[in-house]
């Protein structure tokens, strides 16, 4: 099976969402690029950088392990060099 190339950078919402434990977070690069994935507390800010590397061009999922996270609003937010996308989360207990 031959992987299609994304024809352009991608943060899809997390899945499933509203999440208790776990939930995978997929992203799309056109193109090698480094790369930064970053869960923020909406209210007190940043929790923890999930990806801070180079990767080939394709389609990638991380999974959140929200062991020790407080239940409330994150957001994921993914740069590669000048562009961002944001995607709001929500952990319920």
């Amino acid at each position: 099976m031959i992987e299609m190339i994304p024809s352009e950078f991608q943060l899809s919402q997390n899945s499933p969402n509203p999440f208790s434990e776990r939930t995978v977070i997929k992203f799309c690069l056109p193109c090698k690029s480094r790369v930064r994935v970053d869960i923020v507390h909406a209210e007190s800010g940043f929790v923890r950088c999930l990806k801070d590397e180079e990767k080939e061009a394709g389609t990638f999922e991380i999974e959140l392990d929200a062991r020790g996270m407080l239940e409330g609003s994150y957001l994921c937010v993914f740069q590669v060099g000048d562009f961002m996308a944001t995607k709001r989360m929500t952990l319920k207990r």
